[in-house]
């Protein structure tokens, strides 16, 4: 299991937030199984989110994809995201 961590910064959480449960269903197909999303303390425009998935390469394929750079682009997503991945210890 890998868990992909995405940090960014958006215009308005509230029109991020439904682009993001609308787009639950690809994230699905591609590979991604549980989440959770985060508001900075300080500023509730920035997010952090993760993903888990089966594999590392299905993650790294999930990041790389067209369809969540269009999906972080039709929500309003400012700047480049920050993305990591973890394994359990």
């Amino acid at each position: 299991m890998t868990r992909m961590f995405v940090r960014h910064k958006v215009n308005d959480y509230a029109a991020w937030r439904k682009a993001y449960d609308d787009f639950e269903a690809t994230r699905s197909s591609m590979g991604a199984s549980g989440h959770e999303v985060f508001q900075a303390a300080d500023n509730p425009n920035d997010i952090t989110a993760w993903h888990d998935f089966d594999s590392l390469e299905k993650a790294q394929a999930f990041a790389g994809s067209s369809e969540l750079r269009g999906a972080m682009g039709n929500a309003g997503v400012v700047g480049q995201p920050d993305i990591w991945f973890a394994n359990p210890a």
